[in-house]
């Protein structure tokens, strides 16, 4: 893709999450020209990823299609691409299928799950970032029961209702919770040779306490909660192995043929594209500006960008951060390309943090204010479908989320790709139809 002659600058985004949806529409009414490149084709909603992945929600609730999201924006033009690397000299965003020449360059390309070296675990532990996590997270544990169903083992049907996720932090708690409401309440008329409230879900975290950015007098309550749901919550607890089997922990072996990782991220390619010093997750340091050191016209935010806060914290990787400093880039450099003057330095504002544990708790932390059980949980979806991207899509939503609310149903239950219940390595031999009761 070559340099033409047309003056207006040219914005290459990438990265189509809240960091680069929010850069792209500050600039809506900019002398720009804008592409939007991703590796999908939508935008994604990632703090409601845990209810697709447990069958509150569908894919189709929490994604919209990039384009959709700017058909009325006519300086944004978007690319479906992988991005291979940026030549900073250049000024180029190498891409799989071309390159794309800017003026300014914003990264807002997210952040990953992190297995802390041991990468092996994601085949038997997924984490979840994208839909793909979420519908094979769903896949797993909805398969869980349905092989424990036909099993004539003891052993193997408690393997099989015993679902471990690893790492207490707000993904862990959320899918710890909802699972245990998935066995509890909506799976409980489904089975008749199990009793889907037999399930064993545990939650694994290596800290003293859980949710570690909320005050501890909130993470009590999280524990609270997530044990009156029968979930069973291991503190100072290090995962040693992760295998097919189940989880080694200090001691123990626990089988399990469900495991689901929330443990940690990391921030993947952003230093070496931009041949920059990273911290240890990955996130490249930015300016007060959250451009690059010497790189003026590039900029960092969202889960890449290291973005000193305060009490010597760096901002919480969270999708209001994201927003915040995507519209802040957008307008800096609407300033800069009108030949205004620069806006002050970015400050972020932390709105609180909010985690849900079932469907009647949830914990929110407003600094001097902390608030949790049921109107809790209220405020936390009533922030979500105000979040929401369109106007139709919170509608929906929302009605899922009361239906639900009001009969206990799972809308989204449906197994796709599924493989035969029994495989070779089964430790069991598959059983008679006739003997089955």
């Amino acid at each position: 893709m070559s340099r033409s002659s047309n003056p207006r600058p040219k914005v290459v985004i990438v990265g189509a999450g809240f960091g680069g949806i929010s850069a792209a529409k500050a600039l809506a009414k900019a002398p720009v020209d804008i592409k939007v490149i991703d590796r999908r084709n939508y935008h994604l909603f990632q703090p409601l990823l845990y209810q697709v992945a447990t069958a509150d929600l569908s894919p189709a609730d929490v994604a919209w299609p990039i384009r959709g999201i700017f058909n009325r924006q006519n300086n944004v033009s978007v690319a479906l691409t992988e991005v291979r690397d940026i030549d900073l000299e250049a000024k180029q965003v190498v891409g799989e299928d071309g390159l794309f020449d800017y003026d300014y360059l914003i990264v807002a390309s997210g952040a990953h799950h992190s297995y802390f070296g041991r990468d092996e675990w994601e085949k038997h532990a997924p984490g979840l970032k994208r839909i793909i996590d979420a519908t094979e997270i769903r896949k797993q544990v909805l398969v869980a029961f349905e092989r424990a169903e036909v099993s004539n083992s003891d052993a193997e049907q408690r393997r099989q209702l015993t679902f471990i996720v690893v790492g207490g932090g707000p993904t862990g708690v959320e899918m710890a919770g909802a699972i245990a409401e998935l066995a509890n309440h909506a799976l409980a008329s489904d089975f008749h040779r199990i009793n889907s409230r037999d399930a064993r879900v545990i939650l694994v975290e290596a800290g003293d306490r859980l949710l570690r950015a909320f005050p501890p007098r909130l993470s009590d309550r999280a524990r609270q909660s997530l044990e009156k749901l029968g979930v069973e919550v291991m503190l100072n607890t290090q995962v040693e192995d992760i295998t097919e089997k189940g989880v080694q922990l200090p001691g123990t072996f626990i089988p399990s043929a469900c495991k689901i990782w929330g443990a940690g991220v990391a921030v993947k390619n952003v230093g070496r594209w931009l041949n920059a010093d990273t911290d240890r997750t990955g996130r490249v340091p930015v300016g007060p500006d959250l451009s690059m050191p010497d790189h003026p016209d590039v900029f960092v935010i969202g889960d890449a960008a290291q973005v000193p806060w305060k009490d010597g914290l760096d901002v919480p990787g969270i999708a209001p951060a994201a927003k915040q400093g995507g519209k802040y880039v957008g307008k800096l450099i609407s300033q800069r390309v009108q030949g205004k003057s620069d806006l002050a330095p970015f400050r972020y504002a932390h709105a609180g943090n909010l985690a849900t544990i079932g469907r009647h708790a949830a914990v929110i932390d407003l600094g001097k204010l902390h608030i949790s059980g049921f109107v809790a949980w209220w405020i936390w979806g009533i922030a979500h479908i105000y979040f929401l991207i369109g106007v139709r899509q919170p509608l929906i939503v929302a009605f899922s989320w009361f239906w639900s609310y009001l009969t206990f149903s799972k809308g989204a239950r449906l197994i796709t790709g599924l493989r035969p219940l029994y495989e070779e390595h089964d430790s069991e031999p598959k059983p008679a139809l006739e003997k089955m009761g």
